[in-house]
């Protein structure tokens, strides 16, 4: 579904990220792990269209998106939930959804923000609420509701778990998981190594702009080098 070769990315004079490559297939929940300063956001940035890559190629359903307009990438069923949420805080839990269906027609945008809804609950009971006036996880929440308002095939989260307390980190990842049973397919990348690799697929870790492993999570949660590094032993 997503296929990324070879790419290269530049702050300026910083080498970013250095011929990174990898895939997604239909279905999958794969994660990108690492240190802060990794990489992981700015991989997700590349292929979102926010921040050109230099070189290499980046592919989705067959189509070449590296010099896509970040527009027309969510147009195509590829949308991101960006890290810190940002969602509109001035709007109410409602008028975030709406904010979501932009790329299609208003008639069916009740009955998905009722689905959305149905999925969160909290968020229903603050439909009129101010976005800037909801907790951590509510906020998440809302921003991964908008951003099913425009029917992804494949969703990318840009760290989801953070600054939430344990327990909302763990029902942020049952919806991710729900979500994938659903059939969206799921780039996720996160700093909670071990909860990315318990719902992954498929793992990535990336060091200074690299990736150095890749495997199957369950393979990637008993690697001892992998532990030490991520996972506290």
């Amino acid at each position: 579904m997503l296929k990324v070769n070879d790419i290269d990315v530049f702050y300026g004079n910083i080498h970013a990220i250095k011929g990174v490559s990898f895939d997604v297939q239909k279905g999958e929940i794969v994660t990108l792990i690492g240190a802060n300063g990794a990489g992981k956001s700015t991989i997700l940035k590349a292929i979102s269209g926010l921040q050109r890559a230099k070189t290499g190629t980046i592919s989705f359903l067959d189509s070449e998106i590296k010099t896509v307009a970040p527009n027309n990438i969510v147009k195509r069923g590829l949308v991101q939930v960006p890290e810190g949420r940002r969602i509109f805080l001035k709007m109410s839990v409602q008028q975030n959804l709406e904010m979501g269906n932009y790329i299609h027609k208003k008639g069916d945008m009740n009955e998905r923000i009722e689905s959305i809804f149905t999925r969160f609950p909290r968020l229903k009971e603050r439909r009129k609420q101010l976005g800037g006036t909801l907790s951590g996880g509510e906020q998440q929440m809302l921003a991964i509701g908008r951003a099913l308002m425009t029917k992804p095939t494949l969703l990318m989260l840009d760290e989801p778990s953070m600054g939430l307390a344990p327990l909302l980190v763990e029902q942020i990842f049952d919806i991710i998981t729900e979500l994938n049973e659903t059939g969206v397919t799921v780039l996720l990348v996160e700093q909670n190594a071990r909860m990315a690799l318990s719902v992954a697929h498929r793992g990535y870790v990336l060091e200074t702009g690299r990736i150095v492993a890749t495997d199957d999570a369950k393979k990637l949660l008993d690697n001892e080098a992998v532990r030490k590094a991520y996972l506290g032993g």
